[in-house]
Parts: structure tokens; sequence; C-alpha cells
């Protein structure tokens, strides 16, 4: 067949892969008219008209409607431009299923009341500045009134989640669990809590050591007795937990007695929130970091060597 050779409807389909009565729908709509028609009256296409079909084949598995088709075959409209805005638009649908999908997955995992699942929904569903308000609050509730420290600006930085422009659903998933933390008051008084016992020991303390927080102490000291299996209360943790407060001490400038460490006591209590820990854990999946380090049961091993060592 040569570039004269007309072809009827069923010629079409069977070239295309297309239906009949879809090919004739086109037609009818003036998106592939015919070029001819039989002595009989039925319709003859071109092999232009191959083509055509071909392409408004590909732009409808795009997703493109029939308006906007005609209008780029028809060369009223260009292509790229119409590209550029389905792309665009495609984006807002896929940022909505990943926000749909979020929830919903977030439902099916905690089994949440319809009260929890509008509230998820509307977390997911807020704007950038909106997450920022929401976050803004938490972190002024927490670190507000404690002095213009550049150590506190910088852990507010820290504490800070990022959401990006087009999250994983795992990012939204986490987003939304960690909105519902910053807006519980119990978890922002245990923050504050712990933000406050910090200023309190920058202001008493040497500045030489102030860096070095008790629970980067723990970290540092307790884990490898933690690690090696020595139990809390057993003789071979006294040197440890003698050289945990000797360090705090050093910190906050006052004497190693049973007041300091019923103190250091109550800060690594009030650190050893596994919502604090869970906090972390979410932020860095939002903001794409390396999961932090858990140190809830070093801080356990802590807390009960403390404990065994305090009178009363």
């Amino acid at each position: 067949m040569d570039g004269d050779t007309l072809y009827s409807i069923g010629d079409l389909a069977r070239r295309t892969g297309l239906t009949v009565k879809t090919i004739r729908f086109y037609s009818d709509r003036g998106i592939v008219a015919p070029t001819d028609r039989s002595l009989a009256g039925y319709r003859l296409y071109d092999i232009e008209a191959v083509a055509r079909l071909d392409f408004v084949r590909t732009l409808r598995d795009l997703g493109l409607d029939l308006h906007t088709i005609r209008k780029v075959v028809d060369q009223e409209l260009s292509l790229t431009e119409v590209a550029a805005a389905h792309a665009e638009a495609l984006a807002v649908q896929i940022s909505t299923l990943r926000l749909r999908r979020a929830v919903l997955t977030a439902v099916a995992k905690r089994g949440a009341t319809p009260e929890e699942t509008d509230l998820m929904h509307r977390l997911a569903k807020l704007s950038e500045d909106e997450r920022r308000r929401l976050i803004d609050d938490f972190l002024d509730a927490v670190f507000g009134g404690l002095g213009a420290d550049p150590h506190f600006a910088g852990v507010r930085r820290s504490m800070t989640p990022e959401l990006p422009d087009n999250p994983e659903s795992e990012q939204v998933q986490a987003w939304v669990e960690l909105a519902e933390l910053a807006q519980d008051p119990d978890f922002r008084a245990s923050v504050r809590r712990t933000a406050e016992n910090h200023a309190a020991e920058r202001a008493e303390g040497d500045t030489a050591v102030l860096h070095r927080d008790p629970v980067a102490a723990v970290r540092n000291q307790v884990r490898p007795a933690f690690i090696t299996g020595i139990e809390p209360a057993s003789p071979q943790a006294d040197p440890i937990v003698a050289a945990l407060a000797v360090h705090y001490a050093h910190v906050v400038g006052r004497p190693d007695d049973v007041v300091l460490r019923r103190r250091l006591l109550a800060l690594l209590e009030t650190a050893n929130d596994p919502r604090r820990q869970r906090y972390l854990e979410l932020l860095a999946v939002i903001n794409g970091w390396p999961g932090p380090e858990n140190l809830s049961p070093v801080l356990d091993w802590s807390i009960q060597a403390l404990r065994a060592r305090i009178p009363g």
C-alpha cells in the first residue's frame, strides 16, 4: 500500500489496535477526520490518520482530555506547553495521593478512631506555612524565654522538620505523627523541663565543659558498661557511676553529693522520655537524616545505677 491508499475504520482498527467504536468516536469529535467517503457512504482515511491515531492514543495514555488533544493535533496548542501544564497537574495529584496513602496506612497500622483519622487527615493537608506555624508554636513553647543563648538557637534548628516538596509516603506518615506529638501538652512540658534544666546548668556551670551535657556523658561513659553486661547495681558499676557524677559535678560547679546525684537522676529521667526518642526518629525520616542512636537502654541503665546508690 502506498501513501494514496485509503483505509476503512476496520482497516485503521487492525493497524492501530484501537477499537472501531473508539475510532468512530474520535472521528465524530473531529480529532481524526475522514479523508473521503466510499460510494456506500463509509468513512475512509489516509495513512496520516494512522500516525494521528497513534499520537492521540499516546496522549490519552498520558491522561490528557480529548478537548486538549484536539487542540494539540490541530496545532492550536503547543505540545510543550500542554505537557508542562499536565506534568504540574500530575504533581499535585501525586502529592494528594501520597497524603491519602499516608493517612490510610497510618490508620491501618494504628487502628485509629474516626476522630484520630480526621485529625491525621487535617494534619497531612496543612500547607507549608501552616506546618511551619505549628512547629514554631511547639518550639516557642519549649524554648521561649530561655534567653538568647546561641546554643538553644542551634538546638531549635536541629529539632525543626523540613518536609520536602515531593515527600515520600513514609515522610508524610512521619510528619503526621510528629505533628501530633508536637501538639501533646504533656510532651511539650517534658521537653520544656529538659530545656530548662539544661539552661540552668549552662547558667551555673564551667563554660569550658558546658557542651558536655549529662546525656552525652551517658553515651560516652556508660555505654561500654551496658554493652559488656555489667549490672547497674553491681560493685563493678561503682566507678562508672562515680565518674558520671564527677563529670556532672564539674559541669554544674557543685560537689558530688546526694543532692547532686538526685538532681542528675531527675535530669536523666526527664531525658529518658520515650516520646523524645520517637520525635528524633520521626525528624530523621522527614529530613532525610540518618536514624538517631537510641540511648534509652543506656539511660535506663544509668537511672537504675543511680537509684541503687542514692539513700532513701
